[in-house]
Formats: structure tokens, sequence, C-alpha cells
């Protein structure tokens, strides 16, 4: 059996972490925040060279309509208050807008999108903004509607676990809410301090739970919505099951704002696990990766909660950023696996016993195991605060794919001559039991000859090995133009006829 602190395998130490933590690696719940600089980001529409349709602009009678509806404190127009809202997380688009709506009920957003409507003027919904697609940002000078007024928590049934809230709650609230009476919610972001729930399922946000419940499509159990006319679309009847006609709310899920605005959640939150273990492990190769995901999932596929991959460029940047000590020695991969349930001594004695295997195996080299809270918030923000790191460093093209497990190391090997200029460098990280590649391309600033090396190559390589040009950000603005590479001519067209209903 694996001693609780130390075990001493092939000369290699496993060190299960219960020792009192340092100050460096001290760590609370990450809050993002939109990355300072001194430059300007430049407006979407001149560094994309995209043109204005023929909508309508915001006047000063518009203005007054607005203030009807939601108040003087609920309309924008200070050029300096209204950044925030242009501007996306990654500070890669800006937009134009001369207005931002902050509504505080149904109705209200209700009014907006009617009037809107018939005035032909542009709306960008917007949740937390922490997209990274460009899609939560407007492109030119559209109308934002900003939910994060509608923030009320409306209740959660204690019997049946489904949480109603409104669109505007913060991700991290909703889970600190739902773990005080004994549930979780079943997604978790590296956003999750600053996003909306409103936001996750209009983008169909994946998260870092979906190996172990599914994904929203799985949770969502209703949603209220209002289309672009105004019309309100209440919620269905919350049931688990419900079989009469179309479940109208899965239509909205991934939708990106594009056929209504979410307004309220009922979403399914499952009992809270009592245990949960985090290990950090250092791997040599990426065969050694997939053979290690292999023998996790038949050693603990009932208890396994997340399985991700992340290369030593992404976990040297994240550490450095974050002041965080690193909990491994440099290797060419680390993999982060999670467990949890309800039998504390059965499940540390299994993924002992596994961890026992892959070092006397040779395929893991080294590791260490978290138990205590505190350490598992340290080893999920490495992970988590990848993102944040990579943009301080310069322009990041940023590649959500779906691909073949095996495949997955084999885009970044064939296509690093591709992006073999202006000094790029690459940093990957994976999803790996949701096949979900995260490729992050760095240069010091945005170029876009090397945008055409990358684009449509990368797209094209997906398409070809039967992958998905987004897994979990969404299509958004900059991927605006590459669903073609993801889904039929056929499909494409519903999508349109769906949109003008």
């Amino acid at each position: 059996m694996l001693a609780r602190k130390t075990l001493h395998a092939h000369s290699r130490i496993w060190l299960r972490l219960n020792r009192p933590q340092s100050q460096s690696q001290t760590t609370t719940t990450r809050h993002p925040i939109r990355c300072s600089s001194t430059l300007v980001v430049p407006f979407t529409a001149d560094r994309y060279h995209v043109r204005r349709e023929n909508f309508a602009k915001v006047t000063a009678d518009d203005a007054k309509v607005f203030r009807e509806i939601v108040g003087d404190h609920g309309v924008i127009t200070d050029a300096a208050d209204l950044e925030g809202f242009n501007v996306d997380w990654l500070k890669i688009c800006r937009g134009q807008s001369k207005v931002v709506l902050r509504p505080k009920t149904t109705q209200q957003v209700s009014d907006i999108l009617r009037y809107c409507n018939d005035r032909k003027l542009a709306v960008c919904p917007q949740g937390g903004n922490t997209g990274l697609v460009g899609g939560s940002v407007p492109v030119f000078d559209e109308v934002v509607l900003s939910m994060g007024l509608m923030n009320r928590i409306v209740s959660l049934d204690p019997m049946s676990g489904v949480l109603i809230t409104e669109a505007g709650a913060v991700l991290e609230t909703l889970e600190n809410y739902a773990s005080e009476r004994g549930r979780v919610v079943p997604l978790d972001l590296g956003a999750k301090g600053s996003c909306h729930i409103g936001g996750n399922v209009a983008t169909n946000a994946g998260g870092l739970r979906l190996l172990r419940f599914g994904s929203l499509h799985s949770n969502v159990l209703g949603l209220e919505t209002v289309l672009a006319d105004g019309t309100i679309l209440p919620f269905g009847s919350n049931m688990r099951k419900d079989n009469t006609g179309y479940h109208l709310h899965h239509l909205f899920i991934g939708s990106e704002g594009t056929l209504g605005v979410v307004t309220q959640v009922a979403l399914l939150c499952p009992p809270k696990p009592t245990a949960v273990s985090v290990c950090y492990l250092g791997l040599n190769s990426f065969e050694d990766v997939l053979k290690c995901y292999k023998e996790a999932g038949d050693s603990l596929n009932d208890i396994i909660s997340a399985f991700e991959f992340l290369d030593n460029s992404c976990y040297q940047v994240s550490c450095e950023k974050h002041k965080i000590l690193p909990p491994l020695n440099p290797f060419p991969f680390y993999v982060l696996m999670e467990v949890s349930g309800w039998s504390p001594k059965a499940q540390s004695e299994r993924l002992d016993s596994l961890l026992e295997r892959l070092m006397s195996s040779g395929l893991v080299a080294d590791g260490v195991v978290a138990d205590e809270p505190s350490k598992i918030r340290t080893f999920w923000e490495i992970r988590e605060g990848v993102a944040e790191a990579l943009t301080r460093r310069g322009y990041v093209y940023k590649y959500d794919l779906s691909i073949p497990k095996r495949e997955m190391y084999s885009l970044v090997k064939t296509s690093e001559s591709v992006w073999a200029a202006r000094s790029t460098s690459a940093a990957v990280t994976a999803i790996w039991v949701t096949n979900n590649l995260h490729l992050n391309v760095l240069t010091s600033d945005y170029f876009p000859e090397v945008t055409k090396r990358l684009e449509p190559y990368i797209f094209e390589w997906t398409s070809q090995h039967k992958g998905s040009v987004s897994a979990a950000h969404g299509l958004g603005f900059k991927k605006r133009n590459a669903i073609k590479y993801s889904q039929s001519p056929t499909a494409i067209a519903l999508m349109k006829k769906l949109k003008q209903l």
C-alpha cells in the first residue's frame, strides 16, 4: 500500500502534499481580470478590415427611450466607462459602442430588443466579457446589452437539485451558493470569478467538470429567453423527463446570442463530492501521456473527474506569472488529474495503487498529490492561469480544437513550420478526455501574415481528421468564417433559416 507521505519507486519520489504550504505557494480562488497594457487596442473593424452593415446609429432620441426603459443608472454613455465593455478580455478586439444598457428584469430586456428591432439598431449581448473569440464585444457601434444587474439567484430545490438563477449571476457565486447547500454546479472554468451563467449557456462552455457531469446540454433543464423582436419565451417544465414536443432551450445553448438573449437558467446541480484529490504528474513523452490516460481511465473510471495535459511552456509561464512555486521539476509534459467521490479512504487507496503502477512502469517520472483545498486550488491555478499568463507576453493566436487524442500533438509538430515566422512560439494545453486541444501561438504583436500562415492550415488539418474548429470557446467574431470546416453546407443553411424565424 502507498504510504500517505512518500513513495520510493525506481529512485523517483512520489510526494503526497500534507506539509504546510509556503507563502509563495499560498493562493486563493482566481478572479480573472482584464489584462493591463499601455497600448491602445486597435478597433476590430480596422485590424480585421471588416465593413459595417446597414444598421441605424444610436441618436439622442434613442438614448432618451433607453432611459425611460432602464432608468438613468441603466444607461452608460461616458467614454471612459464604455472602454471596459468595448474591449475583450484578451485585449485583441475593440468595438466602438456609444451606449451600454444594463437591464434589471426580463421585461426590460424585452422592451430594449423590441425597440432596437423596430429601429434596426444592432445589439451585442454581453455577460462577464471573458470570451476568447471576440464574440462578447461589439465590432462596430452596436448597443451593448450588459446582463450584469440580472444576477439574482431565484431558488435551489433541495430534493431535485435544480437551481434557478438569472443570467447575470457570476459562476463562482453560484458555485458557493450550491456548495453551502451540499450541491455542486456542474461547470467550472478558470474565468469563474467573472463569467456569467448566461454567457456560459450561450457559448455552451465546456469547462473542467465535463468529464464527470457532462455538457450544459446534459445539465440545463430549461431557459427563459427573449427573442430579437422582444418576444419572451418562458421556461418549460424544468423536469429531467419531458417528452412534449421540441426541446427548444437546446437551440439557445451554444447559439452565442444569435437566436435570442438568455435571461434565466434552470440548472441541475448534483450532490457535492466529499473527497477530492488532485495530482500533477511529470512525463517525458506524449506517448506516455496516451498510456497514462488509458491506465487512469481503466482504473478510476467512476471517480475520475478531470484529466488534462499541458506542455512545459504553459506550465512554466503560468507558475512564473502567478508566482507559484512549481510543484514539479521541468518535464516535457504534465498531466493534471482529479478524482472525486464520497469514500475518502477507498478513493485514496485506488489512486495510490494506480500511481504506484505508473511510477513502477516508468510512464510517470515524478508527481505530487494534493488533498487539502488550498493546495488543490494552487494546482488548478497553474492550469487555469495559462491564458492570462500568455497574454502578458504578446499577441496570442488561440485555437480551441476537438481532435482525436492520438493526433493531438501531431498537429503541434506538423504545423511548426507553418508558424516559423516572427519568432513565434507555441504553448499547448488539452482537456484530454473531451479531445479538446488548446493551441496558443505567441508573437510580439498581431501580424496578418502569421494569421495567413496559420489559417486555414490548422482548420483544414482539423477538418481532415474529423475534428471541430471550436471545442469550447464558440465561433464569436474571430472564427465566424471557420464554421464551414466543421459543419456541412446543408447544416449551415438550416442554421440560417432558424435565425430568420
